[in-house]
């Protein structure tokens, strides 16, 4: 059997982009520790990591779904560089080393006893795309096919968005088709081995990412969308489980334990509060001073911010922000709003207004506030009910409302459709004072992979926090 100095769980060793540890021979060898990495456990610490994901905050923030009470910076653009090395050398390295191993004719058979060769690298390659998806969408261009080789490419190129879409695609549908029925893996703490949901969540995911693409390449959206959707999609909410536990606890819960910093946005709650959504109670919590939901400005100055008390304003709702409360990593209303998208299109025979209608409901339903009478009286609401005329309008304000802390989809769905109209923070510190459009590369990227970085930029324009990603024309 081969000898593979590697760490499992990804841990960092020298570049955190290239993940290459290097050789120390013996040195380097922990007696108490096996050599030979568990691919269970090299999958479990690749999906821990969703929680940097699900729970970030900035993303939050550029949704306009939070505010911040007391440091206002980060919903006024202040960060222009954001650091992807974390994702590289943790996460998908991880994934790599499992699709290596159970590929290497020398691995494949000891490393099976987690799972069918087959399922195991079927789970990595979807894992892969998801977190190459949250990448591409964040930054555009970036290290993808000449990436994850270690010491083999110490300054990989960047790929165009286009073909970074183009193969997660692919990735997806042959992942989904890679699958072994019946079979399960070890070390999946997501849908605890039952393939049958990873296919969905494939499918799933594969109808979510073609959407991102009506805008420049809709004949590609449509064909994979309709075929991921007749490959089976998934029926249940997909949420990232923590636990009432330090370790494994809600990130929402743990920023609450410091500070009271994250208020609902004056934005959502003066769209919400209008129409009786029964879902504000649940995404905040009555203000202390006058019991009732009080919103925060959103992305205001300190001073200003400071001049609020903290018993004026309404908190993220307790049930988003328990120790072990779940935080959702794609949902089934999300599904039947791009569902409802896409038969508006044309592109499936289905009655857009009753997807429409099915992905509302789905939503108050997971927020455990659906009444048959009260959703029949809100969906009779001009700004809420199903026009033809006004379908994107309407699913973009509507999903943009489900999507409550999923900041990075919100956003992304955001850049996609034009909606719901949003403002730029009005004490913006960025140069344009614009709502960003991308984050910028960090800056280990200009500085030590700088000819690719180079490439990147002339193609896809400055690196800085306006630049549109391709898929972003609207």
């Amino acid at each position: 059997m081969k000898k593979f100095k590697y760490i499992a769980m990804g841990l960092i060793c020298g570049s955190l982009m290239l993940g290459s540890c290097g050789e120390f021979g013996d040195l380097n060898m922990d007696p108490n520790r096996p050599s030979d990495p568990l691919t269970s456990s090299l999958l479990t610490g690749s999906q821990r990591f969703i929680t940097n994901v699900v729970g970030d905050a900035t993303s939050v923030l550029y949704s306009q779904h939070l505010a911040e009470k007391q440091y206002t910076e980060a919903s006024r653009y202040q960060t222009i560089y954001f650091d992807f090395n974390a994702f590289y050398s943790g996460p998908l390295m991880n994934l790599q080393r499992i699709i290596e191993l159970n590929t290497d004719e020398e691995t494949r058979l000891d490393v099976s006893s987690a799972g069918s060769n087959n399922n195991q690298i079927a789970v990595a390659r979807i894992l892969k795309a998801y977190y190459f998806s949250v990448l591409t969408d964040r930054w555009g261009e970036i290290p993808y096919s000449n990436a994850l080789q270690g010491a083999a490419n110490f300054a990989p190129q960047y790929d165009t968005q286009e073909f970074i879409y183009n193969d997660l695609l692919k990735e997806l549908e042959e992942a989904a088709a890679q699958i072994d029925e019946g079979q399960s893996v070890q070390g999946d703490f997501l849908f605890n081995g039952n393939m049958d949901n990873w296919r969905r969540f494939a499918n799933s995911l594969r109808m979510v990412l073609s959407l991102r693409l009506s805008n420049v390449a809709p004949q590609v959206a449509q064909s994979n969308f309709v075929s991921a959707y007749q490959g089976g999609i998934l029926t249940a909410d997909f949420m990232y489980p923590y636990l009432a536990e330090a370790n494994n606890q809600n990130p929402w819960f743990a920023r609450y334990l410091t500070r009271v910093d994250y208020a609902i946005s004056n934005t959502l709650h003066d769209y919400m509060a209008p129409l009786n959504d029964p879902r504000l109670p649940v995404y905040a919590d009555p203000a202390a001073e006058s019991g009732s939901i009080n919103p925060m400005p959103y992305g205001v100055t300190n001073t200003v911010a400071g001049s609020i008390t903290n018993a004026e304003v309404s908190y993220l709702g307790s049930f988003y922000r328990g120790q072990s409360s779940p935080l959702p990593i794609l949902t089934v209303s999300q599904l039947n709003f791009s569902l409802a998208e896409a038969a508006h299109r044309g592109w499936i025979a289905e009655s857009a207004a009753d997807l429409y209608e099915d992905a509302i409901r789905a939503s108050m339903e997971a927020n455990g506030v659906y009444d048959p009478a009260r959703f029949d009286a809100f969906m009779a609401q001009a700004d809420v009910a199903w026009s033809d005329a006004r379908a994107l309008e309407l699913i973009g304000n509507q999903k943009w409302v489900a999507l409550f802390l999923q900041g990075f989809e919100a956003w992304s769905e955001w850049r996609r459709l034009g909606y719901p109209e949003l403002s730029p923070a009005p004490d913006a510190l960025n140069q344009s004072r614009e709502i960003p459009r991308r984050q910028a590369y960090p800056t280990t990227e200009r500085d030590i992979n700088t000819s690719s970085w180079n490439e990147a930029v002339s193609r896809q324009g400055p690196d800085e926090l306006d630049t549109r990603i391709w898929w972003d024309v609207n």
